[in-house]
């Protein structure tokens, strides 16, 4: 079943927020696409942190990466469903540029320092503002002046909130599901970062392909079939090819999940799937059970090894010194953003600041800003 009646109608754009003339060659998502890979939020994913930081390894994914392999699964189930491929690969590629240095350490840390204010840090709110405002490279309008519909896909790809639920989104049509295209992300997200990080932490030596197996029987019973395939292989090799089957099983599975769900649904069109009553993107039931596995797999052989808490510990340490650092020494804070203290309060400037910061700028600045104090991951 093809999903093409679902497929974004690019006659029904809301439009730019500054009019701009159409392309002769490119759609406007195509535009946003462009748009988004030529933005320095964008560039500076290359130095943040996924999971492991370069303490670990120089193989390992960044943030950037991440958000590549995020665009090649989301794109493909868009492909096979019979959407608007250029606006999924347009929102995949957006879905992180608000992410702070240090991965969910550095935003947990930035939003625990807001609260002392009231405030909060969400790398969502975050990425609408750097292509709202913070993206200078045009004469005619401050940011990227990307479509409505990308917009809204960024601040709903992973939630959706009712009316007066997030007062910072009114303007996304809450209490509406976003389009198909963007449903797709945050499950082409976890496929994308559940499998990457199950990759990385059996190249740290994490763990064995037995103990994988064990706890993970979708992944267990792709071993045992490359491994009759490939009886001579090395146990590297006979890993990487058990992880592409499972991409490949996670990857179908939200595929075909998806098409039984939108044909249970009963809707028509896009209009029926903004009103449907939950999301319609969702995984085959045997896909969810191996995401579950895996996610809890990851949690207890990965995500809570000493190392990686003692990093998000000096890190959550380090982050909260430099904001408390800038709002009390606001003249520290370089141009244009000690100029943004005259219209908006000094510790959003200071958060915004560091959110922006990639992992390499953060420890730079650290150690300048402390003397000869070592920096993380020093």
């Amino acid at each position: 079943m093809s999903l093409v009646a679902f497929r974004f109608p690019v006659d029904r754009l809301a439009g730019r927020r500054y009019p701009e003339a159409p392309h002769p060659f490119r759609s406007e998502f195509q535009r946003d696409r462009d748009r988004i890979v030529h933005a320095r939020a964008f560039r500076r994913l290359e130095d943040k942190t996924q999971v492991f930081g370069e303490g670990f390894s120089d193989h390992f994914r960044n943030r950037l990466t991440h958000t590549i392999e995020v665009a090649q699964i989301a794109r493909t189930a868009a492909s096979a469903l019979g959407l608007d491929e250029d606006f999924t690969e347009a929102l995949s590629l957006a879905h992180d540029i608000g992410h702070p240095p240090f991965a969910h350490a550095g935003e947990d840390a930035l939003n625990a320092a807001m609260k002392r204010f009231g405030d909060s840090f969400d790398h969502n709110v975050h990425a609408l503002h750097i292509v709202e405002y913070f993206e200078s490279r045009y004469a005619r309008f401050p940011g990227l002046n990307l479509t409505f519909e990308v917009r809204e896909g960024m601040v709903k790809h992973s939630r959706d909130f009712l009316p007066g639920e997030r007062p910072e989104f009114k303007e996304y049509l809450p209490g509406l599901r976003p389009p198909v295209e963007a449903q797709l992300i945050d499950l082409a997200d976890e496929i994308a970062y559940n499998t990457a990080d199950l990759d990385d932490g059996y190249s740290a030596g994490l763990f064995s392909i037995g103990e994988i197996a064990a706890s993970v029987p979708g992944y267990g019973s792709l071993f045992g079939e490359v491994r009759s395939l490939y009886p001579e292989a090395q146990d590297g090799i006979l890993f990487q090819e058990a992880l592409r089957k499972l991409i490949d099983l996670l990857a179908s599975g939200l595929i075909e999940g998806t098409r039984d769900a939108v044909a249970a649904s009963g809707c028509k069109d896009v209009e029926d799937v903004r009103r449907a009553g939950r999301r319609l993107v969702t995984m085959r039931q045997d896909a969810a059970a191996a995401t579950r596995q895996l996610k809890d797999f990851l949690h207890r052989r990965v995500y809570s090894i000493e190392p990686l808490q003692a990093e998000r510990r000096r890190a959550t340490d380090q982050i909260w010194r430099l904001f408390e650092h800038y709002v009390q020494s606001p003249e520290r804070l370089p141009e244009p953003h000690l100029g943004r203290t005259a219209r908006l309060p000094l510790h959003r400037v200071a958060c915004d600041y560091i959110a922006g910061m990639t992992d390499g700028f953060f420890r730079r600045t650290y150690a300048r800003e402390f003397g000869s104090e070592t920096p993380l991951n020093g």
